[in-house]
């Protein structure tokens, strides 16, 4: 979810990277470094804030990677980018990807960027909704249609025997401004929204409390992901990319590089830094959800156990037609050790 909503249609998206785009990074004319894609579904620079940190601290540069940063509406554009050619790396979430394996497209997640749940379900703070059982028969906002916060909230309502739309609907809403005059117009009595789409709506008047579920909090957010046959052809690369996003987590998360962090991220999307306060209360709250549950394990890792419980609640809730046959090639450990070595 994001600050800014694109408004870019399927369509567009996947015509998006054909056309001749400006470049964010530095040195991308150089041709000793190679340059690959990375598409996040949000144009939101604090959610990718390892791209666009690394890019502004030389770290991709020193792996002989130069990346260039483009953004499209959703996790669903960000897949058909990928298993189009289009882009190297996104960052779409965990339901996107194991409907898009169900399809036969062969993405695989290598870095858990969000290991504690990115989404809630929201309602205004003044709301006598406790519960997510009493949502049952009103209508819910999401920003995107296919987002993965969509997944997210099917798997909840799965679990306390609840259909759709028998027993609630969703409508794509947006982010930010629009989903703050879904609730004023009374189009929607609660918001499935990520930690900066609560930040936002209560930034701009709406307060709101979360409602989910505390079973749900190990149901991870997004993260970093390339197609199987990119990742066996350019295992360095991969290796490279990876070093570089762990280098910019450990210096984004050392407070005395806050400042410098914020100019990094304005570079990506001057807007959202605008406001500093916000901005700030927002880095925060994605740097506390991209905490691994066992540092030890390192940045990126992926908790199998994790992996079983998205599955078996898309399979649940019907997002899955029936369980995928290989549930371990959806995502992929390899390359966390040697991504954290250093």
């Amino acid at each position: 979810m994001s600050i800014h909503a694109t408004g870019l249609s399927r369509r567009a998206a996947l015509g998006l990277l054909a056309a001749p785009l400006v470049a964010r990074g530095a040195a991308a004319q150089n041709r000793n470094l190679r340059q690959v894609v990375f598409v996040q579904p949000s144009p939101s620079a604090i959610n990718s804030y390892p791209i666009f940190v690394g890019m502004g601290e030389g770290y991709f540069q020193a792996e002989g990677l130069t990346v260039r940063s483009e953004a499209v509406n959703g996790s669903g554009p960000v897949l058909q980018a990928l298993s189009s050619g289009q882009a190297q790396f996104g960052r779409p979430g965990p339901g996107p990807v194991l409907r898009a394996r169900a399809r036969g497209v062969d993405v695989v997640f290598l870095y858990n960027s969000l290991p504690r749940s990115s989404f809630g379900i929201l309602v205004k703070t003044g709301s006598s909704y406790r519960t997510p059982d009493q949502l049952r028969g009103k209508v819910i906002g999401v920003g995107t249609a296919d987002g993965a916060e969509v997944g997210f909230a099917r798997a909840i309502f799965s679990d306390l025997g609840m259909q759709e739309p028998r027993d609630y609907r969703f409508i794509p809403v947006g982010d930010g401004g629009p989903a703050v005059a879904g609730f004023m117009r009374g189009d929607i009595e609660a918001y499935v929204g990520s930690t900066a789409d609560a930040a936002i709506l209560n930034f701009r008047g709406m307060a709101v409390r979360d409602i989910t579920p505390d079973k749900y909090q190990t149901f991870f957010g997004n993260g970093y992901v390339a197609m199987g046959s990119f990742i066996n052809a350019n295992p360095q690369v991969v290796e490279g990319f990876g070093r570089a996003l762990v280098r910019a987590t450990r210096f984004t998360n050392d407070p005395a590089n806050r400042d410098k962090v914020l100019r990094h991220l304005a570079a990506g999307n001057p807007q959202e830094i605008e406001n500093r306060n916000f901005a700030n209360a927002l880095l925060d709250q994605v740097l506390e959800k991209g905490k691994p549950h066992d540092p030890s394990r390192g940045w990126g890792w992926q908790d199998p156990a994790h992996w079983r419980a998205w599955h078996e609640s898309l399979v649940q809730s019907k997002e899955l037609d029936a369980p995928l046959p290989d549930l371990e090639a959806a995502y992929t450990n390899r390359f966390v050790e040697a991504w954290n070595r250093t």
